[in-house]
């Protein structure tokens, strides 16, 4: 398997060798559990997953919990089970604060948020899960929980044109009412902080929501959180496949603005009509 050359210091994230389909595989009933009984998923579009490596871009909804995406994965190795390898970019922040859960993560597939992780999964024949909207995206306020929020962020669409491969959207709804965020005031925190306030754990959060749900009422910060059994809505779109790849095309500034546009405009449009038939 493709092994990356790990950083000096720390090593977490940083291999593809952590993910386990034994452990994946013992997880499965309390993931159905939680599917079937908990959020009660309804799901669409599996058919659009081809045989081949893909890069599979999401939407991220719910807090630090994000039942969307436990339950996508669980929709995955149910349909393809444990063996087919997929990686989840997840943020750099998580290993830091929450190390026990990165560790339980990393075994479920979980990689350091990293061109160069996501490159080595890539290159060693499995396929990418991102979400590239991150922090900012998954505490998003309640009101801007019908958009696609990616924060401009592009280094999704540069690496599936350098590795020439097709972007397979896995949108959500739902997800984002297991927890109401009122507000983000990241901004106001952060100039504290410039005034001597320090970050908790000593880690800058890049958000600082308000929120309402489990277990706190109401919640201040990006704290963990239990998710409210709401109803989940998930569906995998057509895969988007750009007519230009190669570094090329990832280096050209303007090509990729429109990519970008392209992949976030036919997700919103997914959203739209998802969230339209949910409602009926």
């Amino acid at each position: 398997m493709f092994k990356l050359k790990r950083p000096p210091k720390t090593n977490t994230g940083w291999s593809l060798d952590q993910r386990d389909p034994k452990f994946i595989e013992s997880m499965m009933p309390v993931l159905g559990l939680l599917y079937n009984c908990y959020f009660r998923v309804q799901t669409s579009g599996w058919e659009n997953v081809p045989d081949e490596k893909i890069l599979i871009v999401g939407s991220h909804n719910g807090g630090l919990a994000s039942p969307d995406t436990s339950m996508m994965l669980y929709d995955w190795f149910r349909r393809f089970g444990a063996k087919r390898e997929i990686y989840g970019l997840m943020h750099p922040k998580v290993w830091e604060v929450f190390p026990e859960a990165a560790e339980m993560a990393m075994k479920a597939g979980a990689v350091r948020a990293h061109p160069k992780t996501a490159y080595a999964a890539l290159r060693a024949g499995a396929s990418v899960l991102v979400y590239p909207g991150g922090a900012e995206d998954v505490f998003r306020p309640h009101a801007m929980r019908d958009k696609i929020y990616f924060a401009d962020r592009k280094g999704f669409i540069k690496l599936a044109l350098r590795e020439n491969v097709p972007i397979v959207p896995a949108i959500s709804w739902g997800s984002h009412d297991t927890l109401i965020v009122l507000a983000d005031i990241y901004k106001i925190m952060q100039q504290l902080h410039k005034l001597g306030m320090p970050w908790l754990f000593g880690v800058d959060p890049l958000v600082f929501p308000i929120y309402l749900g489990l277990p706190w009422g109401l919640a201040i910060g990006p704290l963990p959180n239990i998710p409210l059994p709401m109803p989940i809505y998930t569906r995998v779109c057509p895969p988007i496949v750009f007519t230009r790849y190669g570094k090329a095309a990832a280096s050209d500034r303007t090509y990729v603005n429109e990519c970008y546009e392209l992949v976030r405009s036919k997700m919103q449009q997914e959203l739209d009509i998802l969230i339209q038939q949910a409602g009926n």
